[in-house]
């Protein structure tokens, strides 16, 4: 299957995904860890289905020094024993957040009383802004049909310098 619409090749597009990674850079300065960052937008991606965010975001992970083995397992978190208990917490809002139509409540109590025991105020603002980003930026490339596969580490920073 072939991307539907190139929104690399089109001005509208290039203009709002200029400001798309803008909002993203404040996510990726921020306190965040990195690794939380790449693991919480691989499980949204994967869950959304959404093949250019799961490539890109395995490969970002790998070259910041992600291993592989915790990649391999960020689909099946709750069953591994090599995350960490704040990045529980952020794959769980991750999932959660990313499944609200799933829970009549959206993020639960006990997902957020986890977030709030291990991150900070500026590092639960990215973390709630990142869940919201890469769910938005998995819808535009799951509607055009952008594929994964063709990803190299940077391209996307790059490419709106």
């Amino acid at each position: 299957m072939d991307a539907r619409f190139n929104m690399f090749d089109n001005e509208t597009a290039m203009k709002f995904a200029k400001r798309f990674a803008n909002a993203g850079q404040v996510i990726q300065r921020s306190s965040l860890p990195t690794s939380t960052q790449e693991l919480v937008s691989l499980r949204a991606s994967q869950i959304n289905g959404c093949g250019w965010c799961i490539d890109m975001h395995t490969k970002e992970a790998v070259a910041a020094g992600e291993s592989a083995v915790r990649l391999n397992l960020v689909a099946a978190w709750r069953e591994s024993t090599v995350f960490t208990e704040a990045e529980q917490a952020a794959l769980a809002l991750a999932e959660e957040g990313t499944r609200l139509a799933d829970a009549h409540r959206g993020v639960s109590d006990e997902t957020w009383a986890q977030v709030r025991k291990h991150y900070d105020d500026d590092q639960i603002a990215a973390l709630v802004a990142l869940v919201a980003l890469i769910n938005a930026a998995n819808r535009l490339a799951v509607i055009v049909h952008q594929r994964g596969g063709s990803y190299q580490p940077g391209m996307f920073a790059a490419a709106f310098d």
